[in-house]
């Protein structure tokens, strides 16, 4: 703990957090378990320097990857039960070595937590001869257990055993103009289980693979598509031609709550929980009813938000924001009151970012209230409000005024009236964040003066406004340099003649057997983003306005101070090789 604390990699406030949560654990719980789990925190580093106070090596799986053809051929080797223990446990082969002095071979295992006494008594009872227990980070453990042992989707198999079941229930109309689904019918296929195991292998399937939406909807073959969206972008999953659409989307209704079956001609909106390894995780439906070539069939559309809490980002660094943008948000934040404003289209990350800003500024001494439709992610600490028909976001901020907060998150900023309240929360002492739909910072100044709020008012109200987008990086296990990139792409994107003469561009190996990537050339989403800190000048700027906001005069003051733009910034990751210049094209083009 306290070599943490010299090197400055945890903070004595949050030494203080772990203390008082390791009092609601048991007064057993080592600080430094209590201290892993603090907001913040790079577990990572608490492990690595707990293995090292306790005189266990750091394996270098940095220098030598983890083989998961040996993981695979060494466990199982191993009795069954000991072998799924050991995976359980998170603990895998490493690699021989001689044991000093004695010479005799033992075998290394990795593992996040190596002081744990079931882990020791577990690969004792394989009598080995030789063995020792080394750290390395969860990620790499993780990571090479699950290329040797997959997980298997117990409802997968199911449906490959039950695979020739014949799905002959039909869709039969009732005699008149309403031409509905016989409900005799779609109940009787609805019993059988091959629809309920599809049904569970989507909800797992979609856990596993990092998904963050599901799309189920009839094609024009009368098929059901099934979509997962991953890293942003839709990928196919499934389509099932047994049977009719009608059957999966009601079985998925059946298991939803507030959604009624048999109602197809209105949105819905549900709920569903589902335990998938051993955690909970909520999936947020929505219904809409859509046109069907067949104009006779009333067809329905199902979304599903998948809703995984360990998902969500608590750590500032971990979003993804470039050393300038993260300092000035984590400046902006850490002020007593003043408006952060996070500006982007619907899917650019705002909810994620404003989560992480939220989870940084929750302390026991604090009242800290969100109004948000809805409430996704449940914010330890947070009083979370949930806007409904009879609570519309005004008449809750309305009642937040009165409610004695310190800091508010409140929802889009639709009209002058919301904004208005807003900013009367940040000029009397709350700190206060907020969203808007504009394509960058200067823009959501001028936008804010359309609604017709004063000059001085936006000045003085705001601390920092931040237009994001997510932008795909390239999977680092297979990604590869283009040794002939597109210069006339490379100069449209802004990317001088020096820089393109010193970057080695990469590109996707889209279709290869990356186990990292599953071939998509792509792994995980980070934000990219201009920040727009409003210093005194900026500030001064605005209140000198006429009957117009210059956003472009704002935008290259903001430049002259340091700011990057969001273009300037998703040059940076490709510079960087953290993603390719068709990436940043997608994301950015059109963007200053």
């Amino acid at each position: 703990m306290q070599a943490l604390l010299r090197r400055g990699q945890v903070t004595a406030e949050q030494v203080t957090d772990a203390e008082r949560a390791r009092q609601s654990l048991g007064a057993r719980t080592p600080l430094w378990r209590a201290l892993a789990g603090t907001r913040g925190v790079d577990r990572d580093l608490v492990f690595a320097q707990a293995a090292a106070t306790y005189a266990f090596r750091i394996a270098p799986v940095a220098e030598r990857e983890p083989e998961a053809e040996f993981v695979k051929t060494v466990m199982e080797s191993f009795p069954d039960e000991l072998r799924e223990e050991l995976i359980d446990l998170r603990a895998a082969p490493y690699a021989y070595a001689q044991d000093q002095p004695s010479g005799i071979l033992k075998l290394v295992f990795i593992t996040e937590d190596p002081m744990r006494p079931e882990l020791q008594k577990a690969v004792n009872a394989l009598e080995l001869e030789r063995f020792e227990l080394c750290y390395a980070p969860a990620g790499a453990v993780d990571k090479v257990i699950e290329e040797a042992f997959p997980r298997k989707n117990e409802y997968l198999e199911r449906l490959a055993e039950d695979s020739g079941a014949d799905f002959d229930f039909g869709v039969s109309f009732e005699s008149g103009d309403k031409k509905l689904v016989d409900e005799d019918a779609l109940e009787a296929e609805i019993a059988r289980s091959s629809l309920v195991n599809l049904a569970e292998a989507i909800f797992v399937e979609s856990v596993r693979t990092g998904a963050s939406d599901i799309h189920i909807w009839p094609n024009a073959n009368r098929q059901t598509e099934v979509h997962f969206r991953t890293d942003g972008r839709l990928q196919h999953w499934h389509t099932e031609d047994r049977g009719h659409p009608e059957a999966l989307l009601s079985v998925i209704k059946d298991s939803a709550l507030n959604v009624d079956r048999f109602e197809r001609d209105m949105a819905q909106d549900g709920f569903i929980q589902r335990k998938v390894d051993g955690t909970l995780i909520r999936y947020r439906v929505s219904i809409l009813p859509i046109a069907n070539a067949n104009p006779e069939l009333r067809a329905e559309s199902i979304v599903i938000r998948v809703l995984d809490d360990r998902k969500v980002v608590t750590d500032l660094s971990k979003l993804g924001l470039l050393e300038g943008a993260l300092a000035q948000f984590d400046k902006a934040i850490r002020q007593p009151d003043g408006m952060v404003i996070l500006t982007g289209p619907t899917g650019s990350g705002k909810s994620t970012t404003l989560v992480a800003a939220l989870s940084n500024v929750v302390v026991p001494e604090i009242n800290v209230l969100t109004v948000e439709d809805p409430v996704e992610y449940i914010i330890p600490g947070v009083r979370q409000i949930k806007l409904s028909h009879k609570l519309s976001l005004e008449g809750a901020l309305r009642a937040i005024l009165r409610h004695d907060p310190d800091v508010v998150m409140v929802g889009e900023m639709r009209d002058k009236d919301t904004a208005e309240l807003g900013v009367k929360l940040a000029n009397t002492g709350h700190l206060t964040f907020s969203t808007l739909h504009t394509n960058d910072a200067p823009s959501a100044v001028s936008r804010l003066y359309k609604m017709g709020l004063e000059p001085f008012l936006i000045a003085y109200a705001i601390n920092l406004i931040v237009a994001q987008r997510l932008i795909r990086g390239l999977c680092p296990d297979c990604k590869k340099a283009n040794p002939d990139p597109d210069l006339i792409m490379a100069r449209e994107l802004g990317f001088s003649e020096e820089e393109i003469a010193s970057t080695t561009f990469y590109e996707p190996n889209a279709g290869g057997a990356c186990p990292n990537c599953k071939g998509r050339g792509y792994k995980g989403r980070r934000a990219v983003a201009e920040a727009l800190y409003f210093s005194p000048a900026i500030r001064q700027a605005i209140v000198e306005a006429g009957d117009t906001i210059d956003e472009d005069g704002i935008r290259e003051l903001a430049i002259s101070e340091g700011m990057l733009t969001l273009q300037a910034s998703a040059r940076e990751l490709v510079k960087r090789g953290d993603t390719s210049m068709s990436e940043m094209m997608r994301v950015t083009a059109g963007e200053h």
